[in-house]
C-alpha cells in the first residue's frame, strides 16, 4: 500500500480506563505507525471524540453544540497523540476544518497531501467542521480526498458481526462482507452516511481490533484478523 487512513476510536486509545488517555495504549500505536511509515507507507489519522464526549447522548443540550463540543474532542485527541508520535521520532501535522490558532493547521488537500509526501503523519481533527456529521463520514471524506488505498478501522471490536456480539454470544463474524451487504443489513461498520460515502467512491475498509498484537501492521499488510469490508 501506498496511502492509508487510520481511523483510531477515542475508547480504544482511553484503554481500560474508558476515558481520557491511557499513554503506554498510545505508545504501542505510535511504534506500529512508524513501522509503517519506515516502509514508505504514507498515514492520515482520524480520532474519535468518544473518550471525552459523545453529542448524541446528549439529551439536554442543543445538538449543534453537542456536537460542537465533540469536535472539540477529537481536536484534543489529536494534538495528544500527535505529540506521542513526535516523541517516537516521527514529524506529524495536525489539521483542522476551523481555525483553532496555533494549535493547528487549516485542512486543504494541498497541504496534506505535500505533508504526507515528506513522510509526515497527517492527523485529521475536528470532524467535517459540521454538525450532524460524525467522524465516521469524517475519515471517509478524507480518505477520499487524499487518495488513500484503504481505511484501516481500529475499534475495540474484532470486526464485523451479523449481530452486537455484546448482546448475542451467538454472534458470527464476517471475515469478508462487501459494503452493500453492510448498507442492506445496517451492520454498523460505519454510519449510513459514511457507507454511502464508501459505497460511492470504492473505498474498501479493514475492520480489526487495536488491542491485537501488531494490529495496525498487520491490516496494513492485509493479512490480519478481522473483516474486510470490499466495494
Amino acid at each position: 500500500m501506498k496511502r492509508v487512513l487510520l481511523k483510531l476510536s477515542g475508547e480504544a486509545l482511553a484503554g481500560e480506563k474508558k476515558t481520557g488517555f491511557d499513554e503506554a495504549t498510545c505508545l504501542e500505536v505510535a511504534r506500529q505507525v512508524k513501522a509503517l511509515t519506515e516502509k514508505g507507507i504514507e498515514v492520515g489519522i482520524v480520532i474519535g471524540g468518544g473518550n471525552f464526549w459523545r453529542g448524541r447522548t446528549s439529551e439536554t443540550i442543543d445538538r449543534t453544540k453537542a456536537d460542537q463540543i465533540g469536535m472539540l474532542a477529537t481536536v484534543m485527541n489529536c494534538i495528544y497523540v500527535s505529540d506521542i508520535f513526535r516523541y517516537a521520532g516521527m514529524e506529524t501535522e495536525v489539521m483542522t476544518p476551523f481555525a483553532c490558532g496555533s494549535f493547528t493547521t487549516l485542512f486543504s488537500k494541498d497541504k496534506a497531501m505535500a505533508a504526507l509526501k515528506k513522510g509526515a503523519v497527517v492527523f485529521f481533527a475536528g470532524g467535517t467542521g459540521h454538525p450532524y456529521f460524525s467522524t465516521d463520514t469524517a475519515t471517509l471524506l478524507r480518505a477520499i480526498e487524499i487518495e488513500a488505498d484503504v481505511i484501516l478501522l481500529a475499534k475495540a471490536v474484532d470486526g464485523v458481526y451479523d449481530s452486537d456480539p455484546k448482546i448475542n454470544p451467538d454472534a458470527v463474524r464476517y471475515d469478508v462482507v462487501s459494503i452493500d451487504e453492510v448498507i442492506e443489513k445496517k451492520l454498523a461498520v460505519v454510519d449510513l452516511t459514511a457507507s454511502i460515502l464508501a459505497m460511492e467512491n470504492h473505498m474498501p475498509m479493514y475492520v480489526f481490533a487495536l488491542q491485537d498484537q501488531d494490529s495496525i501492521i498487520k491490516a496494513a499488510s492485509g493479512s490480519f484478523a478481522g473483516t474486510k469490508v470490499t466495494v
